[in-house]
């Protein structure tokens, strides 16, 4: 049967263990061994929607294994700026796949793609709904650093409204036993509250504040977003808000050892340069997991067993 990966909602707490443990025996293995684990298979990488690390991150994990890639990352060069829709384009790339990445600005687009595509489809970020590759890399990153997820206290902060990597990756927490939760946002960019409400029905400690520093004090780890400027229905709401939070390092000064920052990138100026060279900053290590990850996912939905 075919396995689509279109929203962390869609998974058991057993397979995104499983997945942990799949991208952790990817990661083990030597290159060589990878190399020809998907050979003649191709992923076609789908972007209607602009993307760095996520395109390029599943581009290297196929081709690591030995695959190919075809696809697009500006609709401009493609038939839709001619008017063809989203349902012929996904019909139409598939004949040349094996697999199908989608990144879309509209919600709801990676699942209305399963419906007519005959392949699998993993969802690189729909809208502001949901972005699960990206909370699967992040899950593989926390238990990396801590060695496991169940009773940590994390801390996000900034664009916690439209942030699709925070809310994917909260309905993934919310999953595990005794995770606290720090919310430090501007009053127009705080968390949806149906995600409030959820996370208390399942028993999670939620503390909401203006405040960075009382984000960073007292938790493991802090997860930072951008204020993403293209999420803004409204010019004037964006300029309120741009620049709202900025860590230093001067503000990790007294951080216990194993406190990490991480943030899934691009960052702005949310993030200052001088906390990379701390041994606080967990985001590179976090981009590299990105591939590990990536090529569990692949093996996973083209059904290769290690």
């Amino acid at each position: 049967m075919r396995r689509d990966l279109i929203s962390i909602d869609d998974l058991t707490l057993a397979e995104l263990n499983d997945y942990l443990g799949f991208a952790a025996r990817v990661e083990s293995m030597s290159e060589t061994d990878k190399v020809t684990l998907l050979r003649g298979k191709v992923l076609a990488v789908m972007f209607f929607e602009p993307s760095t690390r996520t395109r390029l991150s599943f581009e290297t994990a196929m081709q690591r294994l030995g695959g190919g890639v075809v696809g697009f990352s500006d609709i401009l060069a493609t038939s839709v700026k001619k008017g063809e829709s989203f349902l012929d384009t996904i019909r139409t790339v598939e004949c040349y796949s094996d697999v199908l990445v989608c990144r879309h600005p509209k919600e709801g687009t990676a699942r209305l793609a399963t419906e007519v595509s005959r392949i699998p489809v993993i969802n690189a970020g729909d809208g502001t709904n949901q972005h699960p590759t990206q909370t699967l890399l992040d899950l593989y990153t926390l238990q990396k650093f801590f060695g496991k997820i169940d009773g940590l206290k994390i801390s996000f902060a900034g664009d916690l409204k439209y942030s699709r990597t925070v809310h994917s990756l909260l309905h993934a927490l919310m999953k595990y036993e005794g995770v606290e939760f720090i919310l430090a946002s501007p009053e127009l960019l705080e968390l949806p509250e149906y995600l409030k409400l959820e996370a208390r029905r399942r028993g999670h400690t939620l503390h909401e504040t203006r405040d960075l520093m009382e984000a960073v004090r007292g938790a493991d780890c802090l997860y930072m977003t951008r204020i993403q400027q293209e999420r803004f229905p409204d010019p004037i709401e964006y300029d309120m808000v741009k620049g709202a939070y900025v860590l230093n390092a001067a503000m990790l000064r007294g951080c216990p050892a194993h406190f990490k920052v991480l943030h899934p990138l691009p960052r702005l100026n949310e993030i200052a340069t001088d906390v990379d060279a701390t041994r606080h900053a967990g985001y590179f290590e976090q981009v590299l997991n990105g591939v590990y990850m990536r090529q569990a996912i692949l093996l996973d939905v083209l059904e290769v067993t290690l």
